[in-house]
């Protein structure tokens, strides 16, 4: 559904100390950063200023202060092209009750600068894409969430937008339905004609869908994570509970090259470096004297970077 003439290239948004007000008082406060994954994902707890940020790259809201750029063009002079650029799928409904999906879908493509003729065309078009082409002839009150939830992706993309928001996509739907629409952000994404915000409170379908992530507390930036790279260093994490003289333990694993710290005086952690096996340290550990009462292992992963970012005051840049 996407124009292939239209890919991106360069930064999709960037964003220059952006700060902004509502009713006096101070929701987003100097964010700065530059975006340029395919599917970019936006989290935070409630009230930390995600659709915020949203609405502010929409042009909804003006800045207090500084400014962004989407698809290189400054937020402050935003024109009637740029949103012809840009697809929408909010986290509320917006259907209008007696219209049919195709009739609805057609009118957004007419709103976002189709003609007539195409719009109805690339309406269908889209329905089919998300799976609701038996269905596009019903009325929208008669749709399941889950089927409502397509409809809002179909708007969105209907007039091959270079970038495509969603907020909350996968918001109450079940198992299934949720499996579909993370399966149709990906599809959207691994053509490469079109960028995705994903903006969403399950750590999941950001895992799922995203190369860079952009977690949001109290309005500002806690962390900005190149997801890719944390996925191609693939850190692997030990918990370690001992007992016995742990000098000469330490010292050997610090001769493999692992980074380790001690937490208590019989408690160790460290990442084990690459090309080394959790036997080994077993073997190690007999040795130098030393006997492991308890390992855990587990491997980095979105989860434990929301959660790092939450815990901290200062602002981090990826990892752990």
């Amino acid at each position: 559904m996407v124009d292939p003439n239209l890919a991106p290239a360069g930064p999709v948004i960037e964003l220059d100390a952006l700060s902004v007000e509502l009713g006096g008082r101070p929701i987003l406060k100097q964010l700065s950063a530059s975006l340029s994954g395919r599917a970019i994902g936006l989290l935070g707890p409630n009230g930390a200023g995600k659709t915020t940020l949203i609405h502010t790259l929409l042009g909804f809201h003006p800045p207090s202060a500084g400014t962004a750029r989407v698809l290189g063009q400054d937020i402050r002079e935003t024109t009637s092209r740029l949103r012809e650029q840009i697809g929408y799928m909010p986290e509320r409904d917006a259907h209008i009750p007696g219209m049919s999906a195709v009739r609805f879908v057609r009118l957004m493509a007419e709103l976002s600068g189709l003609p007539p003729d195409l719009a109805l065309e690339r309406a269908h078009e889209a329905l089919y894409y998300v799976g609701l082409g038996e269905a596009r002839y019903r009325e929208l009150q008669t749709f399941s969430l889950g089927m409502k939830q397509k409809v809002k992706l179909a708007q969105a993309l209907v007039h091959g937008p270079r970038l495509i928001f969603l907020d909350e996509p996968t918001n109450g739907l079940d198992p299934r339905a949720r499996l579909r629409m993370i399966e149709l952000i990906r599809e959207i994404t691994d053509t490469g004609l079109a960028n995705i915000i994903l903006s969403s409170h399950l750590l999941r379908d950001v895992e799922q869908c995203c190369q860079e992530v952009l977690v949001l507390k109290d309005g500002r930036i806690a962390v900005f994570c190149d997801l890719e790279a944390e996925r191609r260093d693939n850190r692997r994490f030990l918990d370690l509970e001992l007992r016995g003289e742990l000098a000469g333990f330490t010292d050997a694993l610090e001769g493999l090259g692992g980074e380790l710290a001690l937490h208590g005086p019989q408690r160790l952690k460290m990442v084990l470096p690459e090309g080394i096996e959790v036997r080994q340290l077993y073997a190690l550990a007999e040795e130098s004297g030393v006997q492991i009462r308890r390992l855990s292992y587990k491997r980095d992963s979105l989860e434990d970077i929301f959660l790092a970012a939450m815990q901290t005051e200062e602002p981090i840049d990826g990892g752990l």
